[in-house]
């Protein structure tokens, strides 16, 4: 079936909820004999998590879009199979799935992300318009958890819903449709499948994109080759943290779904699509720096990151008078950036191993990242009290000076980097690719 990525039609911009849904909804109306649309859930803002089930089959695949919310490429893709599965019989019956496609699974953060998907595809653009919830506010990383010390069951309502749908169906494959930001392609695979691997690496090269050969997201996960991984866990996170001499239950809450799929055999796959890539994103070339230095020079700025962030916040805090998304997520990612920064202090040795050009790369893209993400989030949040009428002079000052250490931020990470912006049909068509590889293998 992976000749049918050339299928894929040509995007200029990503989808809000209300086309996704709306769709799904013409498709189930269209195809009656074939797709039904069901309400699974329930936003915390009220609105309706939508499910189509397309065909009849004994196993079960769930394909589920929007699990974090400025991860869109899932809504083009989700709607994209749910089209060619309906009008194609065919491709249908040689799946051997009964598919559940989720429109998305945060419609109230995804909204939050709306204003930057219809472009320009610039950093700055994208940083200032993004929104990513506080930790405990996220589907992925609110399903219940117990392990050692740890204990969380705080499952918010869109984790509930995707919980349900995974024990009625009990799938044979799962996949949750993140993507990623800057760089090269990487999967994570629940079990080693090298054959699956194998396809989902020859993949990005078809467009043109370089396979990811920087730092893992945390140094805990394990790699099975090249690109490809075995998801972080909770209690990954919690050993390495352990080991390191920091308390884990500081830092951990919730798991993800890869670790609830694993009472029924499912294999899992998430495969993380970059919006722009790099001319480091490949490069496995020594670099002619220290990889401990790199790493301790990572630290000190995500340090120093964070301490600007805490230190607006906490001097805005007597003033608040919301408790808007934007500021939760703001309090919620001080503390992230902070942990991160003493995880690679800790970690950071004075081995004489040379870092290759993608690790430094990609470390230095990840403090720019950081900074164009979550300093766009408190300026949002700050904007939001001016909105409410709450100009007092320290929120006015405050925004001042964090506006212009964020354009800082941008000039210098538009000047140095040389990003390529990825065309969208490309990132759909990984994705597709990538489902209907793993669903084939699973």
């Amino acid at each position: 079936m992976i000749d049918d990525l050339d299928a894929i039609p040509t995007f200029d911009r990503f989808a809000t909820v209300d086309e996704v849904h709306a769709t799904l909804a013409r498709l189930a109306q269209s195809h009656p004999e074939t797709a039904s649309l069901r309400r699974i859930g329930t936003s915390r803002l009220g609105d309706p998590l939508l499910c189509l089930t397309v065909g009849v089959a004994p196993r079960h695949a769930i394909v589920a879009a929007g699990p974090h919310p400025n991860e869109p490429i899932g809504g083009l893709t989700v709607t994209h199979l749910a089209t060619r599965l309906c009008e194609n019989p065919e491709m249908l019956a040689a799946s051997g799935y009964t598919w559940h496609l989720v429109g998305c699974l945060d419609p109230d953060g995804t909204r939050l992300n709306e204003g930057w998907f219809a472009g320009p595809f610039t950093r700055s653009h994208y940083g200032r318009h993004f929104y990513r919830p506080a930790a405990d506010e996220q589907v992925e990383w609110t399903f219940p958890f117990e392990y050692k010390r740890a204990y969380f069951d705080r499952v918010i309502p869109e984790t509930l819903a995707l919980m349900r749908l995974i024990d009625d169906t009990r799938p044979a494959f799962l996949t949750t449709l993140h993507n990623g930001e800057t760089g090269g392609v990487f999967y994570y695979l629940t079990r080693a499948e090298p054959a699956l691997q194998a396809e989902l690496k020859a993949l990005p090269g078809r467009y043109g994109v370089p396979l990811h050969a920087g730092e893992p997201e945390h140094p805990s996960v394990k790699q099975l080759e090249q690109a490809v991984y075995l998801p972080p866990s909770a209690e990954g996170l919690y050993d390495y943290m352990e080991a390191l001499g920091e308390d884990p239950t500081e830092h951990i809450g919730g798991a993800a779904s890869d670790s609830y799929i694993r009472k029924y055999g499912t294999l899992g796959m998430i495969a993380e699509i970059p919006y722009w890539t790099d001319t480091w994103a490949g490069d496995t070339t020594p670099a002619g720096q220290g990889y401990a230095e790199v790493i301790r020079a990572h630290a000190a700025e995500m340090r120093a990151t964070a301490d600007l962030l805490r230190e607006t916040l906490t001097a805005v805090t007597p003033d608040l008078v919301t408790d808007s998304p934007f500021l939760r997520a703001s309090r919620s990612f001080v503390d992230v950036l902070a942990g991160i920064a003493t995880t690679d202090e800790r970690r950071a040795s004075d081995g004489d191993r040379i870092a290759t050009v993608a690790e430094m790369g990609w470390c230095h893209n990840r403090v720019e990242s950081m900074r164009l993400r979550f300093g766009g989030i408190l300026l949002r949040a700050l904007e939001a009290e001016m909105a409410v009428g709450n100009g007092t002079p320290t929120i006015r000052e405050r925004i001042r000076a964090l506006a212009g250490h964020y354009t800082a931020w941008t000039e210098q990470a538009e000047s140095e980097s040389q990003v390529e912006t990825i065309p969208i049909r490309h990132l759909v068509a990984i994705q597709y690719g990538a489902v209907l590889a793993g669903a084939a293998h699973a």
